[in-house]
Order: C-alpha cells, then sequence, then structure tokens
C-alpha cells in the first residue's frame, strides 16, 4: 500500500477492524514519513455468471436484481430496505452453490420465493412480469393458489 502522503510503498498497519462480513478497515503508519491513513479493504467475490433463456451469457448484477425487486414492492406496506436484503439474501444463496454460472431461471425462482414471503401482491406484479401470464386465467389460476395456502394455513413457498 502507498502512503499518500510520500509515496512510500513501505507501511505497516497498525490497527485492523472488521466493518461486516466483506470489508475490513486498517489504520496503516508509513515507515518513511510516519503519516497515518486508513483504508478500507473489501474480499472480491468471484465472479457469477447468469446464464440466459437464449444461452447468451452474462455477469451476475446485483443492482439489476434489486432493481427488479423494488419495482414489484413499489408502494407496499414493506420495510424500505426489503429489496436491498432480499436481493442480498439471493447473492448469498447463488454465491453458496460453488457455481460460477447459474440459469437466470434460478435467480428468478429465488425471486419469487422471497417476494411471495415479503408480499404477495408484490410476488403477483414479479411472476405476472417474469412468467408472462397468457391470460387471466392464468392469472387467476396464481391468485387462486395463493388463497389456498393462506387458508390453509400452510407455509408460502
Amino acid at each position: 500500500m502507498r502512503c499518500p502522503r510520500c509515496g512510500e510503498r513501505e507501511t505497516r498497519v497498525i490497527d485492523s477492524r472488521d466493518l461486516d462480513e466483506v470489508s475490513i478497515r486498517r489504520r496503516r503508519e508509513c515507515s518513511a514519513c510516519a503519516a497515518r491513513f486508513t483504508t478500507n479493504e473489501r474480499i472480491e467475490a468471484p465472479r457469477l455468471v447468469i446464464v440466459k433463456r437464449d444461452g447468451l451469457r452474462q455477469e451476475f448484477d446485483r443492482e439489476k436484481l434489486a432493481s427488479g425487486l423494488r419495482k414489484a414492492l413499489t408502494r407496499r406496506p414493506v420495510a424500505e430496505d426489503a429489496a436491498d436484503r432480499a436481493a442480498d439474501q439471493i447473492e448469498a444463496e447463488l454465491r453458496a452453490s460453488g457455481s460460477s454460472e447459474v440459469e437466470s431461471s434460478d435467480v428468478g425462482r429465488l425471486a419469487m420465493e422471497k417476494l411471495r414471503a415479503i408480499d404477495q401482491i408484490a410476488y403477483i406484479r414479479f411472476a405476472s412480469v417474469y412468467q408472462s401470464f397468457e391470460d387471466l386465467e392464468a392469472l387467476k389460476r396464481e391468485v387462486d393458489n395463493l388463497y389456498a395456502q393462506r387458508e390453509s394455513g400452510a407455509t408460502v413457498k
């Protein structure tokens, strides 16, 4: 790490603190000029590639996922950070799978599961776009399925 004051490469770590699971704050001191400075280091996660339906490969974009979840949750009575938390959970599940390539259908399935647990209206909004219901009957079947699960007291999956 170069000293921001003199450019010297030799610095020593005085103090390290974990900020969260993926970042560390380090306090450093330059061995040449004795200047002290702070660095924030993040663990670089391996690349995660999404394989689209048409075979096209695209790097995973957490913000794109969170944006889609936010749209579904628009004007719903849920916590403001619900979409970001769900996107974090989905990304963690994808990375935990150990595979560097994931089918886009898996991402969509996980998003629908999270939305179903958060808010059923948001789930229907997302499902209507993701599953591109052919007609009102397909949408009605999905809503009836949600009603049946709710009335039977079954956990929503």
